[in-house]
């Protein structure tokens, strides 16, 4: 599945179609907090994240994530990737620390998936 910026919302029904195609039951994603933008269909988040660098989007707004179409409640999102690996922003593991960030992913999900 080739990368797109999500420039419309979609369902989680296209999103697991989507996510069937390419690593079964989730896909990898990832936004920028700050511009309210999504990404999806990578096979790596760098290579999301590339995209939105380009974009213009700043390394400290951008967070990668995994999603569960199928999963019901907050567990669909899992915020695990090796570009959140930030030490000098505070942020030492695959996943988001900061929970406020979390919040701010969440957000942004939810603008684009329905």
């Amino acid at each position: 599945m080739d990368i797109q910026i999500l420039t419309n919302q979609i369902t989680r029904r296209e999103l697991a179609a989507m996510a069937a195609g390419q690593f079964g039951d989730w896909i990898k994603a990832v936004v920028d907090v700050k511009q309210g933008l999504m990404v999806i269909g990578g096979e790596l988040h760098a290579d999301m994240e590339a995209v939105l660098l380009g974009q213009g989007s700043r390394q400290e707004d951008v967070w990668g994530i995994n999603l569960y179409p199928a999963q019901a409640g907050e567990d669909w999102i899992e915020f695990n990737s090796m570009i959140n690996v930030r030490p000098s922003s505070g942020n030492r593991s695959r996943g988001v620390e900061n929970l406020e960030t979390q919040e701010r992913i969440r957000s942004v999900v939810k603008k684009w998936i329905v």
